[in-house]
């Protein structure tokens, strides 16, 4: 019986060595993951950044060399009545993407309702391609074209880079802070791991 009770005994130290010993290989292998982890999420951050930083960086450096203004405030070509979401950009330079699609939808898009009553370019092309010899059908056909064209380049190439450069930035943070929280539980899990020895 006491043999027993040794042999039993010495099973259990056996036993916690090992439960200790996969304890460490396990925290072990957490903290590796964690930091590879933290790692990736890093480099994902400073993408996403760089992401950002071009994105927004190109669109504001495309669009003030275009060198396309708001008219000044007050003035009759910006009327308070007819614009009344232009106001606070009155005069200013068209240099990012809010800019952007404010003039195309709401100082372009206004004017282009006003060439043919409200006829988009693909109406008046279809009746100028019937009509060739009608001049008015011409005009409003090229001006809705070349009206139509820039709205679509400040909507497209403006605004909607604009807005993903203004989500990777997000994405960057979000990963950053991601990163950060993982670096703080690799850290927690070295110390846990210190205590083990």
């Amino acid at each position: 019986m006491i043999k027993l009770a040794i042999i039993s005994l010495s099973i259990i130290k056996q036993g916690a060595k090992m439960a200790k010993a996969q304890r460490k290989t396990i925290d072990t292998i957490f903290v590796l993951l964690g930091l590879a982890s933290t790692v990736v999420l890093l480099v994902v951050s400073g993408l996403s950044w760089w992401g950002y930083n071009f994105a927004t960086t190109s669109v504001r450096t495309e669009l003030s060399a275009q060198r396309i203004y708001f008219p000044p405030k007050g003035s009759p070509a910006l009327d308070p009545a007819e614009y009344p979401g232009l106001q606070k950009y009155g005069g200013q330079l068209v240099d990012d993407g809010p800019k952007a699609k404010a003039y195309a939808n709401e100082f372009i898009g206004k004017h282009l309702e006003k060439v043919a009553g409200g006829k988009t370019y693909s109406e008046v092309s279809a009746l100028a391609m019937k009509d060739p010899t009608n001049e008015t059908l011409q005009k409003q056909k090229q001006t809705l074209f070349q009206g139509e064209t820039l709205r679509g380049l400040l909507l497209g190439d403006g605004y909607a880079y604009w807005t993903f450069g203004i989500l990777a930035m997000y994405a960057s943070l979000a990963s950053f802070a991601g990163a950060c929280v993982m670096a703080i539980l690799v850290l927690l899990g070295m110390a846990h791991m210190s205590k083990l020895k």
